[in-house]
């Protein structure tokens, strides 16, 4: 199909509004503050970003398994737009105990096999209010000192530091689709490390924002393992937000793409994280800079509502209205911060073992999506369903865009990026200071 047929309307400001919905929510998922920009700076902006949640399991290298003691941590993040200066959020939120770092730094990343290297020279330290040393208290997340450390978009940047002493309970983004390096002891400051132990996440990461002379739109895009990336090889960068970012810079169009993605992730409710509607705000409106959030996410609130469990008539209507007031709490909460926000209608999962839907649970996806249609329920609305169902088994995905028969392939999520329209980073939405 054409990819530009993904895209569906645009709604204009002031053009009717929409009821309340999903009360409490506004309490929930805050996030600490950026700094405040002093008049007259370049703008900061988020160049890349990670949900945070609880680690499911521990990993299988022993210096990475909670608590931490006395070892040093290399994480690699690739930053969406360019920027002259750098800055990270460390997160502690799910730890009861305090995040003792004793030192940290940044610096840009010269190639990342076998072991991520670091070009010496460009290694900066990272200093929390001037100081070296910083505890971050539980349940809580800090941000760095800006440092000056300029990066290209789609640049690889190491964040490493050497944790004193971590909480019993890590605060982590296991589904970073790229490894971590550990070894023991204090390296924070060396270039060269030997010895060290691999592990698939990343582990109290939570921000990076780059400083941009000329602030771009900052996409922030959410939902479940689909935005995650399920399926992708480590270290590919083939999820649907790195295509995309690539596309934004071959087109020379300056742009932050941010994933905070939950494999799992669910609307309503907690599952393998924290439910999008407790989150939205602390991994989406509290981004530095952001523009523009785009939600992809029902999937699962669909699939285990009847997987291994009868449903009725009556469950399943109360799931849908669920449902609709969780999207349109998204939406008046979007609103009322000036973040354009686009929705995607919910993908064909006919195929899936997992969830293995029935007629009345392919209805149900069919009545979301015709009501996720519906004209000014949201800035933009991009088809998903109509860009990678078969058109002969509409509660399928198409054989070219299947990897499971509920996640696309690569090919599928090469085509998700395809289809999606850049002309969108351009529009903007102010606020509506009287948004319901």
């Amino acid at each position: 199909m054409n990819p530009c047929s993904w895209i569906r309307r645009w709604r204009h400001r002031g053009l009717g509004v929409l009821a309340a919905g999903w009360l409490g929510v506004m309490l929930a998922g805050c996030a600490v503050a950026p700094p405040k920009q002093p008049p007259g700076e370049p703008a900061w902006v988020a160049a890349w970003g990670s949900a945070q949640l609880v680690a499911p399991q521990a990993p299988a290298a022993p210096l990475w398994r909670s608590p931490m003691r006395d070892l040093s941590l290399r994480q690699i993040v690739r930053v969406s737009t360019a920027g002259s200066a750098v800055r990270v959020r460390v997160s502690n939120l799910f730890g009861h105990e305090p995040l003792h770092l004793a030192a940290a730094s940044v610096a840009r990343v010269t190639g990342l096999a076998p072991v991520p290297s670091i070009d010496a020279a460009s290694r900066q330290p990272l200093r929390f209010a001037g100081q070296r040393d910083v505890v971050v208290p539980a349940q809580a997340e800090v941000w760095s000192d800006p440092v000056a450390l300029a990066v290209a978009a789609g640049a690889d940047v190491a964040v490493q530091w050497q944790v004193r002493s971590g909480p019993a309970q890590a605060t982590v983004h296991p589904g970073s689709r790229i490894r971590s390096w550990a070894v023991a002891g204090d390296a924070a400051d060396e270039a060269a490390w030997s010895q060290a132990q691999p592990s698939e996440g990343w582990w109290h990461l939570a921000a990076l924002d780059v400083q941009s002379a000329v602030a771009p739109p900052v996409l922030v895009a959410t939902g479940d393992s689909i935005t995650d990336g399920y399926g992708v090889p480590s270290g590919s960068y083939t999820r649907w937000t790195d295509v995309l970012t690539q596309r934004l810079i071959e087109a020379a169009q300056p742009a932050a793409v941010v994933n905070t993605g939950i494999g799992g992730g669910r609307l309503l409710r907690d599952g393998a994280g924290p439910s999008l509607v407790s989150r939205f705000e602390r991994d989406v409106l509290a981004r530095t800079g952001v523009t523009h959030a785009m939600v992809l996410i029902g999937v699962n609130d669909l699939g285990t509502s009847h997987r291994g469990q009868a449903t009725t008539p009556a469950s399943r209507a109360a799931l849908l209205a669920e449902l609709q007031a969780g999207f349109t709490d998204l939406a008046r909460r979007a609103r009322a911060r000036g973040v354009c926000l686009i929705v995607a209608t919910v993908m064909p999962y006919g195929g899936s073992g997992y969830y293995a839907p029935q007629p009345e649970n392919e209805a149900d996806r069919q009545t979301l999506n015709a009501w996720l249609r519906e004209p000014d329920r949201f800035d933009a609305l991009l088809d998903a369903d109509a860009l990678m169902r078969d058109p002969a088994r509409p509660s399928h995905l198409r054989a070219e865009v299947d990897h499971d028969g509920l996640h696309p392939s690569l090919a599928g999520y090469r085509a998700m990026a395809e289809a999606f329209p850049l002309g969108l980073l351009q529009r903007r939405c102010p606020p509506l200071l009287n948004a319901p």
